[in-house]
């Protein structure tokens, strides 16, 4: 018999590839982007500082940003009739099953669909990023029979996104939070999603398939989803005390409480955490919602002594996105438009040193039966 190597369920720890895109450094509390920190990233620069970073390499000169930004603006508009699309799914769809219909259904627009050039593909993924708020937003509207709400060109790219999906123009603090929350989505190293975009890319399928992939992962409760079941806990809860008591009940019943926890960071709390912490006490203060960031203190003090858990990303992104007026069910959609950029990033770089996933397995079922 062959000899075999270690199982490791869920692949927990196993090297698949190497990357120069991203790094999650547990020991350092520092995830690393092309060798920047992303926290600080995200205190000093925009979302579109980590596009040019991430797709051309470093980060971009003033004039270079202004660029990116008008090459994303002259693709922000769907092709004619594209909506029709959205009329035709049930009322009932998800927003991310209306995402991944519409991405899949956006690749028979794409002219380069054959193109695996990282240039090329870099130049595909603006595109996306162009297009993919704009989806997100308006499927929505669509299947609520809301009106569409069309890209308003003057708007920087977060705040228009931010815009297209509440109607309203932001303020600068609100597309300040919102933009912060693209960028500490943009990008995590290997994650499910991820990983299932680099799965599919090594069969040299184009990177709207990889895409489309991803989003199923990411729909997935224990990979994305985590933020709007947070929000819908919390307004369960209704008050600290209601708060408390549920998570007591929810760990008494041994349930998965959602928004804490995480493969990488099992002892810390995650950095991404700490700084939507920070813009949701200062929205929270700005909207007189202090109740809501005392009922987020109070569950996070009552899980890391329960039960030793610390709150993940997820957890404190779900109430920033809810004072913001965002919808809970865009939350999941919201992180994957956002993370679009990572996985096109990942895609680009598996094409250029290709070599096709396939794994072996430990067999153990039966052998010698016979018909």
């Amino acid at each position: 018999m062959p000899e075999q190597t270690a199982y490791k369920p869920g692949l927990d720890g196993v090297i698949a590839t190497e990357t120069k895109l991203s790094y999650l450094d547990v020991d350092a509390e520092e995830i690393v982007l092309r060798g920047y920190d992303l926290i600080e990233l995200t205190q000093n620069k925009q979302y579109l500082d980590i596009v040019h970073l991430l797709l051309d390499g470093e980060l971009p000169e003033k004039s270079e940003r202004s660029s990116l930004e008008q090459e994303l603006r002259a693709e922000y508009k769907l092709p004619d009739r594209f909506f029709s699309l959205f009329s035709k799914l049930p009322k009932e769809t998800h927003p991310m099953d209306a995402l991944r219909t519409g991405i899949s259904a956006l690749s028979g627009y794409e002219k380069n669909l054959d193109e695996r050039r990282e240039y090329e593909i870099n130049r595909t993924a603006l595109r996306l990023l162009a297009k993919i708020p704009n989806i997100t937003a308006n499927s929505y509207h669509i299947l609520h029979d809301e009106a569409i709400v069309e890209p308003k060109l003057e708007l920087p790219y977060s705040a228009n996104f931010l815009y297209m999906i509440t109607g309203k123009e932001p303020t600068p603090d609100e597309a300040k939070y919102f933009d912060q929350s693209l960028m500490v989505y943009s990008e995590h190293e290997m994650p499910n999603s991820t990983f299932t975009a680099r799965v599919i890319a090594s069969t040299n399928a184009d990177i709207y398939g990889a895409l489309t992939g991803a989003v199923a992962s990411l729909k997935g409760n224990l990979h994305g989803g985590a933020n709007e079941a947070v929000m819908h806990m919390l307004l369960e809860g209704r008050t600290t005390d209601g708060f408390r008591s549920l998570l007591y009940e929810k760990i008494k019943n041994k349930e998965k409480v959602m928004g804490f926890g995480h493969r990488v960071y099992m002892k810390k709390m995650d950095p991404r955490a700490a700084l939507m912490k920070e813009a949701l006490r200062e929205l929270a203060a700005e909207r007189k919602r202090d109740d809501l960031f005392g009922m987020c203190e109070a569950g996070e003090q009552l899980m890391k002594e329960e039960k030793g858990l610390y709150p993940n990303l997820d957890y404190y992104a779900a109430p920033v996105y809810y004072l913001l007026g965002i919808p809970i069910d865009l939350y999941t959609p919201i992180f994957f438009a956002a993370r679009t950029l990572g996985i096109c990033a990942h895609v680009a770089e598996q094409y250029s040193n290709n070599k096709l996933f396939r794994p072996r397995v430990i067999y153990t079922g039966p052998r010698g039966l016979h018909p």
